[in-house]
């Protein structure tokens, strides 16, 4: 499990109808409760910040199934550490390969501070400068993955995946009107964040 876990908001669907929404422990246990009364339901949770399908275990008590859901604790002094690898990770930063054309290796190398520093500050500019495209991209492809996932068979798919795309909001709507209301207002909801 990532960091995340203990904050990560996901939805639950009970085939086409919102189950459960909030925190992945709460749905989880609800879920958890719904097979117990229903061991035949097909029920799908879903993470609401990327639209991909979570795993849950949901064996044991609803202490052992909170238990999995939670990240190991990070290491205490008594733990031995493991072997450092390149960069400065008390820093956070990571060491990764980047493949760049010659030239732009060159231009790096006579920044003030080097190729990293240089690469730091680029990144940093371009993030800046994003307005927010980065995370509608993101929102969007979430979207998507759950509309696939719950509607790629329902009728008028194809047509309100291109409308999507085309960020169409008003043919978005008109293609998925016979689409069940829990799924299309899901969809609007992690694209747009509008419901309704």
């Amino acid at each position: 499990m990532t960091e995340k876990t203990q904050i990560l908001k996901c939805s639950a669907f009970d085939g086409h109808s919102l189950f459960a929404r909030g925190d992945l422990r709460e749905v989880a246990l609800a879920v958890r409760t719904a097979f117990d009364q229903r061991p035949e339901a097909s029920i799908l949770v879903f993470d609401d910040l990327t639209g991909r399908v979570i795993d849950l275990d949901l064996r044991g008590s609803p202490e052992e199934i909170t238990a999995r859901l939670v990240p190991p604790a990070p290491p205490t002094s008594d733990t031995p550490e493991p072997p450092r690898g390149r960069g400065r990770p008390k820093l956070g930063v990571v060491a990764r390969e980047v493949t760049l054309l010659p030239r732009h290796w060159d231009w790096l190398a006579a920044q003030p501070g080097g190729a990293s520093q240089a690469l730091r500050r680029l990144v940093e500019e371009a993030r800046k400068n994003d307005g927010g495209s980065t995370e509608a991209r993101a929102a969007q492809e979430a979207a998507y993955r759950f509309m696939s996932t719950m509607a790629g068979n329902l009728p008028g798919f194809e047509e309100a995946s291109r409308a999507f795309f085309a960020n169409e909001r008003e043919r978005f709507v008109e293609q998925v009107a016979s689409w069940p209301v829990d799924v299309r207002e899901h969809v609007r909801r992690l694209a747009w964040g509008e419901s309704g």
